[in-house]
């Protein structure tokens, strides 16, 4: 079948209304009707799964049509669709996405070069292959619910966090600390809500209270090589971690209480969204934290020498 031929279908009127106005926008990029619906009947599912009783009507209104539109065109292996998304721009600084994986690569591995070489290529192995047997690819867990580029990033970003937290050889934190960075599935509202109050909470902190939180979050150093760095006891480490975790969910979950949050997971909110703001907070920069230490009369240890006694 002739793929820019549209099928027969049972489309609704609606359906083919923002068929048309993808082709239209995208008209390089090229489904027939059959693959749209299909495609859109299974990504309902995905975001119905998550928000039980939403109606398709309600999916529809907030669905991000082009980016959406265009995901499927990756799914459905089509080569301009791959070189549109390759030159995706991000939103905040307006660069080109794979930039801003790369960018997201140093942050994630700020010591090892070869692991940002190929962070960003064995992502993109995985958009569209599963990552094993009965694991869903990449992209095919997009539900066109929010802008496709940050949400690629996002996903990236947590993709290689659980690798690491998954390597026995790594020191991670443990999942009760703060910066435990997993997908969120929030409102746009108190995504915005908890930035500003983070960002409050951020500025009020003490230089040493910013590098604790550099080379645990950022480092992932262990409580053991801080506390020698620090020049202090690894208990007063743990103490002074856990006074952190509690002052952050206090300070912040109130703001968010006083905005009408009335949710049960007010906690595990805070915890999940504050990974990915430490990481790109320029107050936790790579330089930044240099800075700090060089002013303490130290240095990062070189890769592998973090836990010789």
């Amino acid at each position: 079948m002739d793929r820019d031929k549209p099928a027969a279908t049972s489309e609704s009127p609606r359906e083919l209304l923002l068929y048309h106005f993808c082709r239209m926008q995208l008209p390089a990029v090229r489904l027939t009707t059959d693959t749209f619906g299909l495609h859109l009947h299974r990504t309902f599912a995905l975001y119905l799964a998550k928000s039980p009783g939403v109606t398709e009507a309600a999916y529809l209104d907030s669905l991000y049509a082009i980016d959406w539109y265009l995901c499927v065109g990756c799914l459905e292996r089509q080569q301009t669709a791959w070189e549109r998304l390759f030159a995706s721009r991000t939103g905040r600084t307006d660069c080109l996405l794979i930039d801003a994986l790369r960018a997201r690569a140093v942050r994630l591995y700020p010591r090892d070069e070869e692991k940002q070489d190929s962070a960003v290529s064995e992502f993109w192995s995985h958009l569209i292959v599963s990552e094993s047997a009965g694991s869903i690819p990449v992209l095919a867990r997009y539900d066109g619910q929010r802008p496709l580029t940050p949400w690629l990033i996002r996903v990236f970003q947590n993709w290689h966090l659980s690798q690491l937290r998954a390597k026995p050889d790594e020191t991670g934190l443990p999942e009760e600390e703060i910066g435990l960075p997993l997908p969120p599935q929030t409102e746009d509202r108190w995504h915005e809500a908890f930035v500003q109050a983070a960002r409050d909470w951020l500025a009020e902190l003490a230089d040493e209270d910013l590098l604790l939180l550099g080379l645990r979050i950022r480092y992932r150093m262990s409580q053991r090589d801080v506390a020698k760095l620090f020049g202090i006891h690894e208990g007063n480490v743990t103490r002074r971690t856990d006074k952190l975790r509690d002052r952050c969910l206090k300070q912040i979950g109130e703001v968010l209480v006083r905005e009408g949050w009335e949710g049960d997971d007010l906690g595990e909110f805070v915890m999940t969204e504050m990974g990915a703001l430490l990481l790109d907070d320029p107050r936790l920069s790579a330089d930044r934290l240099a800075t700090l230490l060089a002013a303490r009369g130290k240095h990062l240890p070189e890769p592998g020498q973090e836990s010789d006694s």
